[in-house]
């Protein structure tokens, strides 16, 4: 075995930045990185943009390809090279060799996992046609772009409305596509409350998008590998391409047998340095948990944020330093078309579920002054403890200028401030910009009556 060999499996967000930070402190050392595909550490998050050829390339979207991280970092990054199995009693990885289609065996001194996740799709036939794309990495968008330069699709049925269900119907429509999205809850966006979700709902269709709710998947109508028809519990409906857009899994099938624990939705179980249970092995990224800082538990939650910091955690500690990842509070923002969606902290359910004694206010209001062109409408929802007044959740809908508003409710639940404490922020005011009392503040001043 090579004198203190590091291996990552992973070569996106969480094992580059993992990769890139322990050769910074260890210059000499020897690292390894197994990746699947022919990229690396490029942002999946931009796809939907790509698609929409707001972003002119897929390039555009890689942050550093395997030539640099090979010649300027000394990186040994091999591509379309997919772990098979992890052997953690003999510290190595059956690894397979896409383009020779050879397997090997590699040993480790220590591993990192940071496989991120896969488009969840039901096991149903047909999910593999030709015509039917899971968009979580960029070989998939790509697949998809060059699908529609092709083919020229006329139509499009989106199976799912999260993140990337709705991002991938904005992208659709400035393709030029006739948008149908089916959700099998009564809203959208089921990171929201009912209520906020029903204002996305009412946007999406204004959008242009054919709307199915409280429908679900039942088949697929094929002919030749293709979908020409998607079948729910109440129609078929036609379509030249599909869109699965119901979230993500993490990918750690191929840890079965190997005595790595996984915890919540099979995500890898990790301490806050990203240590599994089993020595010398870490993980980090949409395969891993999460610790939520408002509920205290740990959680799957599969965003970019959290994979480059849980990434650098990994990478520092594997590097001999102390760091830790205290976790987060699932702070996350969407763009369909004009409209803007953000969430963090916890919902209503979540907290029923808890039975933690709560209120809750929405509030609408304008993103700058009334008086000051350009300002849109924008609402903020707040939910916070009764007795104590602490902020438990926040999420927030409008238009230009409204989302990145939850960065300042993220800040207030990672340090658990009450809602005396939002409306005491000395925030910032012009016209151009806000209120005079910000709308966050606005909602913060509506809540405090009830507590």
């Amino acid at each position: 075995m090579a004198d203190n060999t590091l291996v990552i499996i992973g070569g996106d967000a969480a094992g580059m930045t993992a990769a890139s930070k322990v050769r910074r402190e260890q210059p000499d050392r020897k690292i390894i990185v197994f990746e699947k595909s022919q990229y690396t550490s490029y942002s999946a998050c931009g796809i939907p943009y790509f698609i929409s050829e707001t972003v002119k390339s897929a390039e555009e979207l890689v942050v550093r390809s395997p030539e640099e991280f090979r010649k300027k970092y000394k990186i040994d990054v091999r591509t379309m090279h997919l772990v098979l199995e992890v052997d953690t009693d003999n510290k190595k990885i059956k690894v397979l060799d896409k383009e020779k289609d050879e397997e090997i065996w590699q040993e480790y001194d220590q591993l990192l996992i940071a496989t991120g996740g896969h488009s969840f799709c039901p096991d149903i036939e047909g999910q593999d046609a030709e015509n039917a794309f899971g968009i979580s990495t960029l070989k998939s968008g790509i697949k998809l772009e060059k699908y529609i330069e092709d083919k020229k699709p006329k139509s499009a049925v989106i199976i799912g409305g999260g993140y990337i269900g709705l991002e991938m119907a904005e992208a659709l429509l400035i393709r030029g596509l006739k948008v149908t999205l089916i959700n099998r809850s009564e809203q959208v966006m089921n990171t929201l409350d009912p209520d906020m979700g029903a204002m996305v709902s009412d946007a999406v269709r204004n959008l242009g998008v054919t709307l199915y709710l409280n429908e679900e998947l039942k088949a697929f109508d094929l002919k030749d590998n293709m979908i020409k028809g998607v079948v729910t519990n109440k129609r078929t409906i036609k379509a030249d391409i599909v869109i699965f857009g119901m979230g993500s899994a993490p990918n750690t099938a191929f840890l079965k047998g190997s005595k790595i624990k996984l915890g919540v939705k099979d995500a890898i179980a990790v301490n806050t340095k990203m240590e599994t249970n089993i020595k010398d092995v870490w993980a980090a990224g949409d395969c891993a948990e999460t610790f939520h800082l408002v509920s205290k538990k740990q959680v799957y939650i599969a965003l970019g944020t959290l994979a480059n910091k849980s990434g650098l955690v990994a990478g520092s500690n594997i590097a001999g330093e102390k760091s830790v990842f205290p976790g987060g509070v699932g702070t996350a923002v969407c763009k369909v078309c004009s409209y803007e969606v953000a969430r963090t902290g916890l919902l209503e359910k979540d907290l029923k579920a808890m039975k933690i004694d709560y209120v809750t206010a929405t509030t609408k209001s304008k993103t700058r002054a009334h008086y000051y062109p350009g300002a849109k409408d924008i609402t903020v929802k707040l939910l916070a403890e009764k007795k104590s007044g602490r902020l438990l959740g926040a999420q927030i809908i409008g238009e230009e200028g409204a989302a990145k508003r939850i960065d300042v409710l993220a800040t207030a639940l990672t340090h658990n401030l009450t809602v005396q404490n939002i409306i005491d922020l000395d925030l910032s005011y012009a016209p151009p910009f806000s209120p005079v009392w910000d709308p966050v503040q606005t909602a913060a001043r509506k809540l405090i009556n009830d507590i």
